[in-house]
């Protein structure tokens, strides 16, 4: 059975696959997205949450391209927290419970109503290649679905296998079918695949669960929005609840640990090394005496609750004991086991920064395909995998974020020039040399220009921002220009502060560079500043008070785009350059890096190996 043939085909309905398909759509390019079930798209497989450190910072960004994710939790949420709000602006982040089934409902529903995009219910099994360049799909049941360019957004769901305590299933993640034959594809057109693990928590019934004795945590009032177009939450928030582990759950742990599949041998492949398991952590940190579980609900007409940090493949009847050993939680019923299941996952380096595949023309790899966890970090790669074919369908350069401009360059560099090392990677502040430039608070600035230009974020957004640098500009300029004199009332107002009093006149934007004063404490100098949005205010304070650190950070930037910009030719022959160690010339060849700079960041080569390049590479224009 032969199909129409398709612009772009998305296969996949997660987090990546909805954003790689309202790219492609929004951008004008006839799509199809293929999907095992209708009815999960969007699903929460693990957490029911959006956002945390580095991934809000991926929401933003996806945002401010004109992506959809902060617009769906920002409709669905139910409880809003910013983090590390005593830290400094470049680690803040946002976090928001989901609502789960409200935001499947949300992702379904905007699917449905956008232009140029179909949805189809199948399991792709095989791709269809011609003279090394995709051409479409076929699914299980034989329909031929033909395409111009091809996106995987595949999740956990290729050769997907469950595991509960010495049982294992096929599965693609618990109550959907896992795909077997579309590994077998990629294997046969010569993709490195590899093999990766993660795990799950189990349900609680929430009618089961002692609150009384539970210590509640409630969100920011008023919730702050994830997205730069949202104006207000208006949706009832709900309280979260904290609980912890104790002596007693860990014994329990520790003499089961044999039954674990991770302990027993059963699992053999690696599980994300920053979201262990409950029995990773008993076993890792011994000394601790407990450690922390959010009660999370999912959802505000539903009893399930999400207990997170008890992420566990223990069998069914330990962690129905070690749930009920933890305080607030004795009578607690289980609803829905925790798991760990393994799954197939395509060697990231075998792809060049676009996110198309070096192997085969038109076809692109989004989301845990790549090796990465998380819904963030799918849903950046599926938006820029989806620009990117529709901008390759034209004939036009593809979009790179450079590691300066965005969280999601980061992430697709570290991607396609280290790999994932064997274990799921995770996005975190601490992966960006240059995070002071890449705060959340300015994502519209540094991206909404771009969205607009390829054709997703909207005009709207585009002025928005536009009228944001302009407004914040003129409030800097209005700080530095504003001056107060060393008065007995002026000096009391610091002394309040616990700041130093004035000497001599100082303008206010002097006074915001000292570190105990905020924005929000202006006022007590300045009343007319009382006005200003809080988020205007927080723009402008930050770009005063760490200018300094910022404009270092921008000579940085500097260096690292004069070697970014040598592009290394696609054909080079690096066995052929004096030397180089055979260890270097295999990396570079394996990787095939396209510029220098992406050079330099592959792990073993030196920085001996890369002016010995550099010298090449001069030598090579001069002849």
């Amino acid at each position: 059975m032969i199909y129409n043939t398709y612009d772009v085909i998305v296969v996949g309905a997660g987090h990546a696959g909805i954003e790689a398909s309202l790219a492609a759509s929004r951008m004008g390019a006839k799509t199809l997205m293929l999907t095992l079930n209708l009815d999960h798209i969007g699903q929460m497989s693990c957490n029911p949450a959006i956002g945390g450190i580095g991934k809000g910072h991926l929401v933003k960004e996806i945002d401010a391209l004109g992506g959809e994710m902060a617009r769906a939790i920002d409709e669905t949420g139910i409880q809003f927290r910013m983090l590390n709000t005593k830290k400094g602006p470049a680690v803040r982040a946002s976090r928001a419970q989901a609502d789960k089934a409200l935001y499947r409902q949300q992702m379904k529903r905007v699917l449905e109503n956008c232009p140029n995009l179909a949805l189809r219910q199948g399991s792709v099994e095989r791709l269809l290649v011609e003279g090394g360049e995709a051409k479409g799909v076929e699914t299980q049941i034989g329909e031929i679905f033909y395409g111009r360019r091809v996106i995987l957004t595949t999740g956990t769901f290729l050769k997907g296998l469950i595991h509960v305590g010495d049982r294992n299933y096929s599965a693609g993640r618990a109550g959907d079918f896992a795909v077997q034959g579309l590994s077998d594809s990629l294997n046969e057109l010569g993709f490195k695949v590899g093999r990766l693990k993660t795990g799950t928590c189990p349900r609680l019934d929430g009618r089961t669960i002692d609150y009384a004795r539970l210590q509640a945590q409630y969100g920011d009032d008023p919730p702050i929005p994830f997205s730069f177009s949202t104006e207000k939450i208006s949706q009832r928030q709900i309280p979260c609840h904290i609980t912890y582990t104790n002596s007693r759950t860990h014994e329990i742990i520790k003499s089961a640990i044999h039954r674990s599949p991770m302990y027993s041998g059963i699992i053999k492949s690696r599980g994300p090394r920053y979201c262990p398991s409950i029995e990773d952590k008993v076993v890792r940190f011994a000394d601790k005496e407990r450690h922390q579980i959010f009660l999370e609900p999912e959802g505000a007409d539903t009893v399930e609750v999400y207990p997170n940090g008890l992420s566990t493949s223990l069998p069914l009847d330990v962690q129905i004991e070690m749930v009920r050993s933890i305080q607030g939680l004795e009578r607690a019923e289980i609803m829905r086991p925790g798991y760990a299941i393994e799954y197939d996952y395509v060697e990231p380096t075998q792809l060049y920064p676009s996110l198309e595949t070096k192997l085969i023309k038109g076809l692109y790899h989004a989301g845990q395909i790549n090796g990465t966890t998380g819904y963030e970090e799918a849903a950046a790669q599926g938006l820029m995998a989806g620009i990117n074919a529709v901008l390759s369908l034209r004939g036009k350069e593809p979009t790179i974020l450079a590691r300066d401009k965005a969280y999601i360059g980061v992430l697709i560099d570290d991607l396609v020039t280290k790999g994932t090392d064997g274990e799921p990677y995770r996005m975190f502040t601490s992966r960006a040399e240059y995070r002071l430039l890449l705060r959340e608070d300015n994502a519209d600035l540094r991206l909404t220009d771009l969205g607009y230009k390829v054709g997703l974020a909207t005009e709207e957004a585009y002025r928005l921002s536009e009228d944001k640098k302009g407004r914040v500009a003129g409030l800097i300029e209005a700080l530095e220009n504003s001056r107060i004199n060393p008065a007995l009332e002026i000096n009391a107002r610091l002394e309040s502060l616990g700041s130093a009093p004035l000497r001599g006149q100082s303008s206010l934007a002097q006074l915001l560079r000292r570190p105990e004063i905020s924005f929000s404490d202006l006022v007590l100098f300045a009343p007319e500043f009382a006005g200003v949005s809080a988020s205007l205010g927080l723009q402008a304070e930050v770009e005063i008070k760490y200018s300094g650190y910022v404009q270092r950070q921008m000579e940085g930037v500097k260096r690292f785009r004069k070697i970014e910009a040598v592009r290394l030719p696609a054909d080079l022959d690096y066995m052929a350059i004096a030397g180089l160690s055979h260890e270097v010339r295999e990396k570079l060849t394996l990787i095939r890096p396209c510029t220098l700079g992406q050079a330099a960041r592959i792990s073993g080569i030196t920085p001996a190996a890369i002016s010995l390049l550099s010298v090449y590479l001069k030598k090579q224009m001069v002849a």
